[in-house]
């Protein structure tokens, strides 16, 4: 159910198919040649790489301030807790999470109108009147950004409760004694939290970075068109347009390999710089035994346990000896 479908695309990305028909022909790796030569593919990848470059780590950094405030960051005097009122910011933060990525991207869409858009509405009541009609994703300077901003505010509040889930693991102990040393918040939070749930951050750091290169669903809701000058065009987009407009779904089955192939490529880097960067602070190395180590010494033996007296049973017990009177006895006793 997985890797059939990998290896069927995989082949008609190596044939012009239309999608049509039941007629193709083999190419070779005319497609992916293709590819390389494609300008608006190529500002696909690059823009899939930007947002891989810049998305995870920003709704990581955002989402472990929030979730460190929310259960140790708070003001105390002996007992670790999180800020006052927490619960409620776990759920407003977790709120966008809850609404689907398409209705974001719309609404957004409609918040970044250049016209009618509550956000230049705002900030033309607070006096930037240069922002009256300025149009976020239609220029090529902000679209991207404003964009990014967008996945950012909808994916924080998940990743939150995620770290909050990975926090509450670590003992207290841990934090309480952070404190004693004179270790402040940010200290505690680089030096205890993070090295504490480095494998949560690895698995966060996977998924998002995947979600970045397949951002189909809130790039096409917020610019269909791919943006000015192909700005927020993503894989996905352009391999969409290819196959249903252009009716090339071999050559589109080739962006798809690709695709599949750059987010294993992602997957594999990661693991493996974690693996070299991770510390292993728990793993202790084994002792060598040398000439003068106690591992050379003998072992004493253990002292024997003393013997249990013998005990006699019952009915083999000797019966008292009867005690015979003489006359020298009694002139004994008599005196």
């Amino acid at each position: 159910f997985v890797i059939s479908p990998f290896v069927q695309a995989f082949y008609y990305s190596m044939t012009d198919w239309s999608g049509f028909s039941k007629n193709m022909n083999f190419v070779g790796l005319a497609n992916y040649v293709a590819l390389a030569q494609d300008p608006v593919f190529t500002k696909a990848v690059y823009n899939s790489i930007v947002l891989v470059v810049v998305l995870p780590p920003l709704v990581i950094i955002l989402a472990l301030t929030l979730a460190t405030l929310v259960t140790v960051g708070g003001v105390t005097q002996g007992q670790i807790r999180g800020l006052n009122h927490s619960g409620i910011y776990r759920v407003i933060s977790f709120f966008p999470y809850t609404v689907p990525a398409i209705v974001i991207g719309i609404l957004w869409a409609q918040m970044y109108d250049p016209s009618n858009g509550l956000l230049n509405g705002i900030l033309t009541l607070l006096g930037f009147d240069f922002f009256k009609s300025f149009a976020w994703l239609g220029d090529e300077r902000t679209a991207m950004g404003a964009s990014i901003f967008v996945i950012a505010w909808s994916m924080v509040g998940f990743y939150m409760v995620l770290f909050v889930a990975a926090i509450k693991g670590i003992p207290s102990e841990v934090y309480e004694a952070a404190r004693v040393d004179g270790a402040g918040r940010f200290r505690t939070a680089i030096s205890v939290t993070v090295p504490m749930i480095r494998d949560t951050i690895r698995t966060a750091y996977i998924y998002l970075g995947i979600l970045a290169l397949d951002a189909f669903v809130y790039m096409q809701a917020l610019n269909p068109s791919g943006g000015p000058a192909n700005s927020t065009v993503v894989i996905s987009q352009h391999l969409l347009n290819t196959a249903f407009k252009k009716g090339k779904f071999g050559y589109a089955t080739s962006m798809g390999a690709t695709l599949a192939i750059i987010t294993l490529t992602f997957a594999a880097l990661v693991f493996l710089v974690f693996y070299l960067t991770e510390n292993r602070p728990g793993k202790v190395k084994p002792v060598k035994a040398t000439a003068t180590s106690p591992l050379k010494a003998p072992i004493a033996a253990p002292a024997a346990r003393p013997k249990a007296e013998a005990v006699v049973p019952p009915h083999t017990r000797v019966a008292p000896r009867p005690t015979i009177w003489t006359d020298k006895t009694v002139a004994t006793i008599s005196h």
